[in-house]
């Protein structure tokens, strides 16, 4: 019988963490499944670094479970890390190093046998565009580059898994593009992890979204759901003769309409029933002259800030 949900490639249960007396991780709970990229989303200070950390190995839970392809990674580390790909926040490179050499030494570092080192080098050079930079050294290169070479150490080993913390703080435009172009091949392969706090990012490369907000995950969905959250029912339209307010108000199905400009209105309606046919044949009829009517979409912004506030005011907790 085929299997009907994707294999489990990443679980998290109920993980929690203190530094201190202070606890900045509150039973996180995740799953990460093959061929996903899911975006972990969040403020500076969410708690997206502590999480992606706990996850690799690099930092004990106080509590939970962490199992990466079905293996337990607090009881089988070096068995479960093997599945694992790691880009920290900043890239643990060897500047002095060509990208060869240390590409060479992070191959062997990943248990790659010496016969098979070459090929390994070679494929990850290819898919992270660094075929022409192999002999350069990585100091030398650009922070765009050096990225690259950060992503190429993290999936030289071919890994289910690949955590890739703030991937493209710091760089440009143009490398910022690449970058995602890149993060959006590895998730035609592998499962994606994303730490980010840039709302386009999540837009441009994830399937899926978690947000963190005080150390506590708050929402989860599809980034296309994610875009419909608390969406608003309604349409900017310019007309070029309008009538009065109170006419546009008349409309079946119209709940308010606000006066943006002489000819343009924001019109508000209620979700199951859309006046824009009605108001196309009044404005046929009554010579309005409509000039563009566009629906209303909130903004990943606006629908972030709307997730966060909600949770700030149900908890009680200073902004």
């Amino acid at each position: 019988m085929p299997k009907t949900t994707p294999e489990i490639t990443l679980a998290a249960r109920n993980l929690t963490r203190r530094f201190g007396n202070q606890q900045v991780i509150h039973g996180v709970s995740l799953e990460l499944r093959r061929g996903e990229v899911l975006g972990l989303l969040g403020h500076n200070g969410a708690g997206k670094t502590t999480t992606l950390q706990m996850l690799t190995g690099c930092l004990l839970p106080n509590s939970g479970e962490i199992d990466i392809c079905g293996i337990s990674l607090l009881r089988q580390p070096t068995l479960a890390k093997a599945h694992l790909g790691y880009l920290p926040e900043t890239p643990p490179l060897y500047r002095e190093l060509s990208v060869n050499d240390y590409l060479t030494f992070a191959a062997h570092l990943r248990g790659i046998k010496t016969a098979d080192v070459a090929a390994a080098l070679a494929q990850t050079r290819q898919r992270c565009g660094l075929e022409a930079a192999g002999k350069k050294i990585i100091g030398t290169l650009s922070k765009g580059y050096q990225q690259r070479v950060g992503i190429a150490q993290a999936i030289i080993h071919r890994p289910a898994v690949i955590v890739l913390d703030e991937p493209t703080v710091g760089l440009d435009p143009t490398q910022i593009r690449e970058i995602r172009n890149l993060i959006r091949e590895l998730g035609n392969h592998s499962s994606v992890i994303l730490s980010t706090h840039l709302l386009s990012e999540v837009e441009s490369v994830c399937d899926r979204v978690e947000i963190m907000h005080h150390g506590k995950l708050i929402y989860s969905d599809t980034s296309a759901h994610m875009q419909q959250y608390g969406r608003v029912s309604g349409f900017i339209v310019t007309l070029r003769n309008p009538p009065g307010l109170s006419e546009l108000q008349s409309i079946a199905g119209v709940s308010s309409v606000e006066q943006l400009s002489p000819t343009r209105f924001r019109v508000l309606h209620t979700p199951d029933n859309n006046p824009s046919d009605a108001l196309l044949q009044l404005c046929a009829q009554q010579g309005w002259q409509l000039e563009q009517l566009t629906p209303l979409q909130a903004t990943l912004e606006e629908v972030f800030a709307k997730i966060t506030d909600a949770e700030t005011a149900s908890t009680g907790e200073t902004p």
